[in-house]
């Protein structure tokens, strides 16, 4: 298994984990968020063969999944494939996909939170350790594999949902509702997750997201009250496990300045947010990581060049950026764009690095 790379600046750590350590690299890092998915046609070649949950409960088939951007790409890093319901698999609750996910059982009140029990990753998903594991060993040395989880009031709002939803309003008011019984759930979600994170990490993981992709829902104040306290319990107690941590408040430009404050090397901003606000908002000590917007892929190569010179720009010359898209990618996507983007990004930003770099 390889161990968690160390904070020393060596120079010759790969460049997607150069850049979360803020140190100079030999180009921007790209990866994309749902690079493992459904706009590959080797995916899609799967798929029809296996359900979703099949091959996320497939070691061999989520490994698959997994590599097959990698082999197609010279991508920076690759991403775990998996959901962020995933680790909620253990808490009994009749978790299934149609196609997004849905809740036999959603959570509805303060007996029901009373009720919950989680059990260690080793136990309630120990598939997704032997993914890991099977892909610490297969991936290039500088290709580092991304793990995952999903924040507590993002797993909060499917939990009492009980499905998807664009306002997730049965959460909201039962987070108004029940205000000691969310915090009761959030806790218990940030339990969860902070064992769920660091199993990764001992299978073979090499760095460490968050995503809390309906962050956006809430404003500041609710933000701090509900959603902050348990963040920043996941990314205190994940301090200790050597590998970097991004957090990405998907639609959470009002929330950054909370944001700001967390122990966390990289945060991900939302194709909503120019990334120089960003930068002057995070402080020196946080890199940044985006932002093109998904739909920028659809656009003429000329087009779709000039928008990712504009992100780089927005990131500024100095390091600790890694290029991202400012949500995951379309299915609908051309893989050539994707070629295109990182092959645009590493051109351009080869030369600018080598320049800055010491001798």
């Amino acid at each position: 298994m390889k161990q968690p790379d160390p904070h020393s600046a060596t120079g010759d750590l790969p460049p997607f984990l150069a850049a979360c350590r803020l140190q100079p690299a030999a180009h921007t890092p790209v990866w994309i968020m749902r690079q493992a998915g459904r706009y590959l046609p080797e995916y899609r070649a799967l798929r029809e063969r296996h359900s979703f949950l099949e091959m996320m409960r497939t070691p061999e088939l989520a490994t698959e999944v997994t590599l097959q951007p990698v082999r197609r790409f010279p991508l920076d890093a690759a991403i775990l494939f998996a959901d962020i319901m995933t680790p909620l698999d253990g808490l009994g609750l009749g978790l299934d996909f149609a196609p997004g996910p849905v809740l036999e059982r959603p959570v509805r009140s303060r007996a029901d939170v009373e009720a919950l029990r989680w059990r260690p990753a080793e136990e309630a998903v120990p598939h997704v350790l032997e993914t890991v594991r099977a892909l610490a060993g297969e991936l290039p040395e500088r290709t580092p594999l991304i793990g995952f989880a999903g924040a507590p009031w993002t797993l909060f709002c499917y939990l009492v949902e009980g499905r998807g939803s664009k306002s997730f309003i049965t959460a909201k008011a039962f987070l108004h509702a029940e205000p000691e019984a969310s915090r009761q759930l959030l806790e218990l979600l940030a339990d969860l997750t902070i064992d769920y994170a660091r199993a990764q990490v001992g299978a073979g993981a090499r760095a460490l997201m968050l995503f809390d992709s309906w962050a956006g829902l809430l404003g500041p104040d609710d933000y701090r009250r509900f959603a902050l306290p348990a963040v920043r319990r996941i990314l205190e107690a994940l301090s200790s496990s050597g590998v970097p941590r991004i957090y990405f408040p998907n639609q959470g430009a009002t929330l950054l300045e909370d944001v700001a404050g967390l122990p966390v090397e990289v945060v991900g901003i939302d194709w909503r947010l120019p990334l120089s606000r960003a930068r002057r908002v995070l402080g020196p000590q946080i890199g940044v990581q985006g932002n093109l917007d998904p739909a920028a892929l659809f656009a003429p190569e000329a087009a779709l060049r000039e928008a990712i010179d504009q992100v780089l720009e927005e990131a500024g010359s100095g390091p600790g950026h890694v290029f991202n898209l400012g949500h995951g990618i379309e299915r609908e996507t051309d893989p050539a764009k994707v070629a295109l983007l990182i092959d645009h990004v590493h051109a351009r930003t080869a030369r600018r690095t080598l320049r800055e770099v010491p001798a």
